[in-house]
């Protein structure tokens, strides 16, 4: 009489070895170190991945806020500003501004309610975590505007000319100056505006060069 099998044993409990055995225990533990393996080389790599794909985002979320800013600016032929204010917890906001006695939006004039707010504050959700506005420590990298030069002030990475708004005029002009971000694996990122065009570009840092691409 034939005997049937059950997972891979006989009835009377013998390994039955052929197409149609079952796995064993050794075969699991083949298994899980080669998922294991797989897992350790996959994972670093798609964590700096999804990181950088983070900074970006949030890189194109200040450069919209910057644009939306200018706009304003040139529809409303008005001086406007973009103000960004990092939390404890390293979240940011930004908020629109307008000038409203003439002298150009000022940081005084924000705290005492002579420049109104005309766009409430937003949060920017792709900062957070990894990803931060700052410069990331070791060697300062070189300035955006003159590679001559390494940045300086590593601690305040939020620049314009000597203020931290982002001011535009009715003709569309800016103040210029930067913003950085980074994240945990020392990508680097600027958000930059200029001058006379009030263009507003994203340049990420090749550390390896040291130019801003």
């Amino acid at each position: 009489m034939q005997r049937r099998t059950f997972c891979g044993r006989t009835i009377r409990g013998r390994w039955i070895h052929g197409p149609g055995a079952g796995y064993t225990l050794l075969d699991a533990l083949m298994v899980v170190a080669i998922l294991g393996f797989v897992a350790a080389t996959i994972y670093p790599p798609f964590v700096q991945t999804t990181s950088s794909l983070r900074l970006k985002m949030a890189a194109q979320q200040i450069a919209g806020a910057m644009r939306l800013a200018r706009a304003y600016a040139i529809r409303h032929s008005a001086n406007v500003a973009v103000k960004f204010r990092v939390g404890d917890d390293g979240a940011v906001t930004y908020a629109l501004y307008r000038d409203g006695d003439g002298d150009g939006v000022r940081s005084n004039d924000l705290e005492s309610g002579k420049d109104p707010e005309v766009w409430p504050p937003r949060r920017l959700h792709y900062i957070g975590g990894s990803v931060r506005v700052g410069i990331p420590p070791g060697r300062p990298p070189r300035h955006p505007g003159n590679p001559d030069r390494r940045l300086d002030q590593l601690d305040d990475p939020i620049k314009f000319n000597s203020s931290d708004l982002a001011s535009f005029s009715p003709l569309g002009t800016a103040t210029p100056g930067s913003i950085y971000l980074s994240d945990a694996h020392r990508h680097l990122m600027a958000v930059r505006i200029y001058h006379v065009s009030g263009k507003v570009t994203i340049l990420a840092y090749d550390e390896t060069s040291e130019t801003w691409q």
